[in-house]
């Protein structure tokens, strides 16, 4: 682990999870939920250090105290170790259990070396045996699988070993006989006389000599055999036979080789005075298919969690991969259907490592960019003596003619050096005292994209000539790592300062910020996301990124195009994609436009005929009313045909009749002049409106035929109001008429 104070957060969480595993009983299955990448790997290793680590610490406090020490089957102790195999069993006993000293055997997994295999479970078993096969070595691990003893359970006893009574009886009989017999065999050879005697002394000693000697044989066959037949070759053997793994006791076999290394763990657990446990490191299963990780699983819960076995399993997955597998298993299809539940089922103990720390995110990217040195060494331009030791003098020399072939002259600035100058720009990107660093992601494999991108992209902006005294460090490194983090949106505001050029550029132009341009265009972004859907996955945070371009790094249009010039890790093919979508949507817009001004043409002729056609109806009724009851009218009877005229002249928008106080005071014209100007104003509005959708072109189909409706409506609600005014009209005359008479 790290010097106190140096530490990162990486190394407290590792240092925390690794006494955690010292101290857990076992079997457990740990998930390590962590983002698919390096920074992975580079847990693990942190892991698997604090573990033996720690376990040093315990097993050397405990030999301090108790005042004894563990035992090693090195030199002396791999005699005294076969001793204890051939004539000994193993007892466990309470001062066995109690013991804090501990051994880890690490065994890695990388599932993605056996994604090829049918059986992918079957390459964690035989990882797991040939590991153990090394790590105990082949004639132990043969001798205990022929003549080993299962360890007892006996927590009275304070014997640790107890001899194996019925072995050495069998083994002395087997001696003995076979001694008898080699006599027999030999000492009538010697003796010439009494030639019947010698006949039934050699049969007897022939019998003995071959019961004792067959029983030995098998015994060195069956070890001959464990020892050049491995664990492995057995399993292997079992799943390439198609005839045995269809039968039921497939599972059955391969669950035996596992127990035989879950006992030789538990024998020398006796022999070397302290806890051994096996951490099987299980990776890269996201790269595997549905049914395969789904097998690893199974093999876990079924072969590696038996009680009292010693197995410590951490699987590394990135939760958000591993559970859309599960859930597309078609072994599961019925079962679980809801991935976060199996996998729930299988792990015992879950560990999600925490985004990455600021000192851990500032300490992989300074390791990164030492490891960059002969990136930053490149020759350049100013440099170019260095290129005789790579023998790419030449064309660079050809790359700095054409480049400088149409150039303008340049201009007197002091010379700067490449390495100084890249230098200067790393210490942009992983300095404390700037905020970059916080928009570095916390993939391993992300960091080394913007830290190898840096050098090149420098070394370029040197030979295209552009003076490092009008660009900063600041803004190299921010725009790589812009170019990195979102580079759909980048490229559409790039696409959108194209488009803009093309069309003539507004005065100040050079001026205007990036954030701007994309506010301005994030709608019509938003309208193609179905042709972007992939491409705009490839964008970090839309927050961060406002962040970014509107508060921190605030790029202009002139710095971008400067910028862009030497810009390496942006794919152009996003923004021609973008350009093509961009166009297609333009002319849709445009055909759109012309056909809601040719429906709003329409409806406004026939709204202007219906209206003078309503308005000669109702002159007509007033002037026949007038010819009817004579010349002679009072006040009410020409505030009637006045209201006459009003209802004729001032329709409502809903193609009735407006019956207001004020058409009685504001009189005919004003009204009809303020409802023409606001329909006139609607119209104008709804011209205005390109940028529609689909669904707002069937909203427009829909009020076309509703504005079919509106003249006739509009006619016969008129025609029914200036009739009820006639009747009235008419009453009115009626009535002083009686009254003259």
């Amino acid at each position: 682990m790290a010097p106190k104070g140096k530490e990162t957060e990486d190394d407290i969480y590792c240092a925390c999870l690794s006494k955690a595993l010292c101290q857990v009983a076992t079997p457990v299955t740990v998930g390590l939920y962590a983002p698919f990448g390096g920074r992975v790997y580079m847990l693990m290793d942190r892991i698997t250090k604090c573990m033996r680590e720690e376990a040093t610490r315990i097993t050397e406090k405990e030999e301090k105290l108790l005042q004894k020490t563990t035992v090693k089957p090195t030199g002396w102790g791999f005699f005294r170790l076969l001793w204890r195999l051939l004539f000994y069993c193993p007892i466990v006993t309470e001062q066995h259990l109690e013991c804090k000293s501990t051994e880890f055997i690490f065994v890695h997994f990388s599932a993605w070396q056996y994604a090829g295999s049918d059986r992918l479970w079957a390459g964690l078993v035989t990882t797991l045996c040939d590991e153990m096969r090394r790590h105990f070595g082949i004639l132990t691990l043969s001798l205990f699988n022929v003549l080993g003893s299962k360890p007892k359970r006996n927590l009275d006893s304070d014997k640790e070993w107890t001899v194996k009574k019925v072995f050495c009886i069998v083994l002395i009989v087997t001696i003995v006989i076979l001694i008898i017999g080699l006599l027999l065999l030999i000492v009538p050879i010697k003796s010439h006389s009494h030639g019947g005697e010698e006949k039934v002394s050699t049969v007897f000693g022939s019998l003995a000599t071959v019961v004792a000697g067959s029983g030995i044989m098998m015994t060195l066959f069956k070890l001959s055999k464990s020892i050049f037949i491995s664990q492995k070759h057995k399993i292997e053997r079992l799943v390439n036979s198609q005839k045995f793994s269809s039968q039921m006791g497939f599972m059955n076999e391969v669950k035996k080789e596992v127990e035989l290394i879950t006992k030789m763990v538990q024998f020398m657990e006796i022999f070397q005075k302290q806890k051994i446990r096996v951490v099987l490191e299980i990776t890269s299963l996201e790269l595997c298919a549905p049914d395969k990780v789904v097998g690893v699983l199974d093999a876990m819960n079924t072969l590696l969690s038996d009680r009292r076995s010693p197995f410590i399993s951490i699987l590394v997955v990135d939760p958000n991969i591993i559970v859309t597998c599960l859930e597309n298993a078609s072994s599961l299809k019925g079962m679980a259907d809801n991935g976060y539940m199996f996998l729930s089922r299988t792990v015992t103990l879950p560990f999600s490592v925490p985004p990455l720390g600021k000192k851990t995110k500032l300490q992989i990217l300074k390791k990164a960019v030492q490891r960059t040195e002969d990136l930053i060494d490149w020759p350049c331009r100013n440099d170019a003596n260095r290129g005789t030791k790579t023998g790419i003098t030449e064309p660079m020399k050809l790359i700095t003619e054409e480049l400088s072939e149409d150039e303008e002259p340049e201009v007197n600035l002091p010379p700067y050096q490449p390495a100084y100058c890249i230098q200067e720009t790393f210490y942009a990107l992983y300095s404390e005292r700037e905020v970059l660093h916080e928009y570095i992601p916390d993939s391993i494999c992300q960091m080394k994209r913007i830290v190898n991108a840096i050098p090149v992209m420098v070394h370029l902006m040197m030979l295209s000539k552009i003076p490092w005294g009008m660009v900063s460090s600041k803004s190299v490194a921010a725009w790589v790592v812009l170019c990195n983090q979102w580079p759909c949106r980048l490229s559409w505001i790039l696409q959108c300062l194209e488009d803009e050029e093309q069309q003539g550029c507004k005065e100040g132009f050079s001026n205007y910020l990036l954030w701007d341009m994309f506010k301005e265009n994030s709608k019509e972004l938003f309208s193609l996301k179905a042709g972007l859907k992939n491409i705009l996955d490839l964008d970090g945070d839309p927050e961060i990124f406002q962040k970014f371009l509107s508060q921190d790094f605030p790029f202009t249009v002139e710095e971008s195009r400067r910028l862009m010039k030497c810009t390496i890790n942006l794919d152009y093919s996003i923004k021609h994609k973008m350009g093509l979508l961009r166009g297609i949507n333009n002319l849709q817009n445009d055909w759109k436009t012309t056909i809601v001004e040719k429906k709003m043409e329409e409806i406004e002729t026939v709204h202007q005929n219906n209206t003078k056609e309503v308005k000669d109806i109702g002159e007509i009724q007033v002037t026949q009313c007038n010819k009817d009851f004579g010349g002679s009218k009072n006040e009410e009877i020409i505030e009637c045909e006045k209201e006459v005229h009003c209802r004729v002249e001032i329709p409502s928008e809903g193609g009735g009749v407006q019956e207001t106080e004020r058409s009685k005071e504001a009189r005919c014209g004003g009204e009809q002049s303020k409802e023409q100007s606001s329909i006139d104003q609607n119209i104008s509005n709804e011209k205005l409106g390109n940028n529609v959708d689909i669904s707002e072109k069937d909203s427009l189909i829909r009020k076309d035929s509703a504005e079919e409706e509106f003249p006739r409506q509009y006619r016969e609600g008129s025609t029914v109001q200036i009739q009820k005014q006639y009747e009235k009209l008419k009453e009115l005359q009626s009535r002083e008429r009686e009254t003259v008479l």
